[in-house]
């Protein structure tokens, strides 16, 4: 991991009834070096007691627990503002559930030690194991992305494989009404493009295990990701003139081109 003065990240997992395979989740992490924060998003109480057992058997893990589920927009907040309380300059956020490459978590470091102020997100390389109907059902979140910045430099919304400057997250996260489920991804890289701030977003194996468990709840989360793009879109109206501007050099540089 490379040293930087202003440079001081961790790891944190939100974790909700997603027992199978995080203590090897946490043991490959701890190899590295890494501080771990686990914030359980009020699991049920036998895979709570799997996640104390794993717990006490690594002190090294810093556990926030919600005394009632969230969702993973709302544990992921809650990850922020625990890695600023302790110091963390920067946090990366992987998912329990195995789906992201633990390998790939020096190369997001470095990447982000390079930019400090820099939003690094994973773009998904997807194998076999991807449902088909999730691949494709992502390309429509990415064309309403694309229309609510007025751009294309949003390449993938949706990947939870994430460094976080965790000062800027935390001034964008108490600054904005943002949701709490599986729409907080897409909404808070569009509110943090509006801002103009640097996003690199980086390959990364994305893989479905077999014995998976998906949250997401098809009637009720479908229904919170319409009206966030609703929101953004409303948004992305009276801020046009401005994300537009962006497309457009300098009246000088254009005239001495």
């Amino acid at each position: 991991m490379p040293e930087h003065p202003e440079f001081n990240p961790c790891v944190f997992i939100p974790v909700y009834n997603h027992h199978q395979v995080l203590g090897d989740t946490l043991d490959r992490i701890h190899a590295q070096q890494l501080p771990i924060i686990v914030v359980d998003d009020g699991s049920e109480p036998e895979s709570r007691a799997v996640l104390d057992a794993h717990i006490t058997a690594r002190p090294w893990v810093k556990l926030v627990t919600h005394p009632r589920n969230r969702g993973k927009g709302g544990a992921i907040k809650t990850g922020l503002r625990e890695a600023a309380r302790l110091g963390f300059t920067h946090a990366l956020q992987i998912d329990a559930d195995g789906q992201h490459d633990i390998d790939d978590i020096p190369r997001f470091l470095a990447l982000a030690a390079a930019a400090p102020k820099t939003l690094i997100a994973g773009k998904p390389a997807y194998d076999e194991s991807v449902p088909k109907i999730r691949f494709y059902c992502r390309y429509l979140t990415h064309g309403l992305v694309w229309l609510n910045t007025l751009s294309f430099r949003i390449t993938d919304s949706m990947c939870g494989f994430r460094v976080y400057p965790v000062a800027r997250s935390c001034a964008l996260i108490n600054a904005e009404r943002m949701g709490e489920r599986m729409d907080f991804d897409t909404e808070f890289m569009v509110r943090w493009d509006w801002r103009g701030w640097p996003i690199s977003q980086t390959a990364t194996r994305v893989i479905y295990p077999v014995d998976g468990t998906s949250h997401f709840q098809l009637f009720h989360d479908n229904k919170l990701i319409t009206w966030m793009h609703l929101r953004l879109f409303i948004g992305m109206l009276w801020r046009s003139p401005r994300l537009l501007s962006r497309h457009v050099p300098p009246f000088g540089r254009a005239r001495n081109a």
